[in-house]
């Protein structure tokens, strides 16, 4: 296996990550109603993890 393919390999993963991250991040911003409606869990308010995320993250780009 050549280096190249390694690469390719990575930069494969990394795309799907941002596309995976990119999509959560827009249910995220959903309102509550539409992420019920959908069946996406709502992270509740006062969780700290959603918390920090979205002050890391910030809003969707």
């Amino acid at each position: 296996m050549s280096m190249f393919e390694n690469l390719g390999r990575f930069g494969v993963t990394i795309r799907q990550a941002h596309a995976r991250n990119k999509a959560i991040r827009a249910l995220n911003s959903l309102p509550a109603h539409v992420q019920k409606d959908i069946g996406w869990p709502a992270s509740p308010p006062s969780d700290p993890q959603a918390a920090l995320a979205s002050l890391l993250l910030g809003t969707a780009r």
